[in-house]
């Protein structure tokens, strides 16, 4: 087995989309003094690698805390957007895809589609029950074509429209 990480690292500082609150780490104990670390961590719900709910963009979409557990992970596939896709799997792109693919991915069914996605193309998947992963890294260390498991756990936000995950692609070598 092999485990790919495809999360960014959240730090201080990092760049964020246009209008998205600042991300600040500010360690607040210190082990020398207080006997433990601890840091205080301010972020976005969309911040980094992240998941959308189907709420992001929806009024009337499920949010994080109503999606079973089982829709964040899932066998997936590396793909072009020029490719067949497969049916009930899940679908990752190494380039950036837009609307007009909308259709395929509508047939092929998965409950998550991760990428480089365009905003109307993301609001179509999440307005179809269709999570969205974006800012994934690494990708051009899977192997293109061939399923792999996908793991992408959100952290359980009460009412979430998104949030930070570490996911990671388990590949059976």
């Amino acid at each position: 087995m092999k485990v790919i990480d495809l999360s960014m690292e959240i730090h201080d500082n990092m760049e964020v989309y246009p209008g998205d609150p600042d991300v600040k780490i500010e360690q607040v104990h210190f082990l020398k003094y207080h006997g433990w670390n601890l840091s205080k961590l301010t972020v976005g719900t969309h911040t980094g690698t992240h998941v959308d709910a189907p709420s992001h963009m929806n009024e009337y979409g499920s949010s994080l805390d109503n999606i079973p557990l089982e829709k964040f992970m899932g066998q997936a596939i590396l793909i072009s957007p020029d490719s067949d896709f497969p049916v009930s799997v899940n679908l990752i792109f190494d380039v950036e895809i837009g609307i007009e693919i909308l259709e395929k991915i509508k047939i092929a069914k998965p409950n998550f589609v991760g990428g480089d996605i365009s905003v109307e193309l993301e609001k179509a998947l999440l307005e179809n029950g269709i999570l969205t992963y974006t800012n994934l890294i690494n990708l051009d260390r899977l192997p293109r074509g061939e399923e792999f498991l996908f793991i992408g756990l959100p952290l359980n936000i009460k009412n979430g429209d998104g949030s930070p995950v570490r996911a990671v692609a388990i590949l059976e070598i």
